[in-house]
């Protein structure tokens, strides 16, 4: 399951356009560019890294070798990173932008709209791509961890310049004001639950070569539980 990479998912999907309504689409992502409150819903949704929708024409199509391609439609590629599992992220998205969804995709051919949301789940799980390679650089920290890290990280270089020239007993007055600010923000992080059996084996697999770079230990397999039968007694109270 190459799509997941610590707590993150690897999103891409490619539907077909009909070429005389792709320019509908250009126009909706140039008014969304130039007015950005329009995407508060998504820009709101704080498991999300990054997200991208690009348009493809059919006469640009990458010749990667296989020779130039004659195709009917054009295609708009949507590229996402986020936090959790496929199911939060297809739900998150229903809910916060509804609206905003079903503008993007509206040139794609058999488009269902966002909500109900069974039908857009199978649209976008029939037009996605694997990720044949995804690499996270903080694959046990999510968005906030990282943020988190980030306000900490700040708040001791204020306490680093404050030092030189403070006595002890101001010092250590700043110190206790910074910690009670980012008291909050001084959770460990770690690798979420496994949303899956594939999401498990594939850290498994990718074990060997993470402890190769990073020096980690290996994980193990847990083993299967015990399955044992004892008669039940006939006199066994119930």
């Amino acid at each position: 399951m190459s799509n997941v990479a610590g707590k993150a998912y690897a999103m891409n999907v490619l539907t077909p356009m009909r070429p005389w309504r792709t320019w509908i689409n250009r126009f909706l992502f140039m008014v969304a560019r130039a007015l950005p409150e329009t995407l508060s819903g998504l820009l709101g949704l704080s498991i999300i890294h990054f997200a991208r929708w690009v348009i493809v024409k059919r006469d640009q199509w990458p010749d990667c070798g296989q020779g130039r391609q004659q195709l009917a439609n054009d295609y708009m590629l949507f590229c996402s990173n986020f936090n959790g599992t496929w199911d939060q992220y297809i739900d998150a998205f229903s809910d916060g932008i509804p609206n905003g969804l079903n503008l993007f995709w509206y040139s794609s051919t058999k488009y269902p709209q966002s909500i109900p949301i069974t039908p857009f789940k199978d649209y976008i799980r029939h037009n996605q791509y694997t990720t044949n390679y995804y690499y996270n650089a903080t694959p046990g920290s999510a968005q906030r961890d990282i943020k988190a890290a980030l306000r900490v990280f700040g708040a001791i270089q204020d306490l680093s310049a404050q030092h030189a020239g403070a006595t002890p007993a101001s010092f250590a007055v700043a110190y206790r004001k910074t910690l009670l600010t980012v008291q909050n923000d001084l959770g460990s992080a770690g690798y979420a639950p496994e949303a899956s059996l594939d999401a498990q084996n594939a850290a498994l697999n990718r074990a060997p070569f993470v402890a190769a770079i990073w020096g980690e230990k290996l994980p193990t397999r847990p083993a299967p539980p015990e399955l044992t039968w004892r008669p039940r007694s006939p006199f066994r109270r119930h």
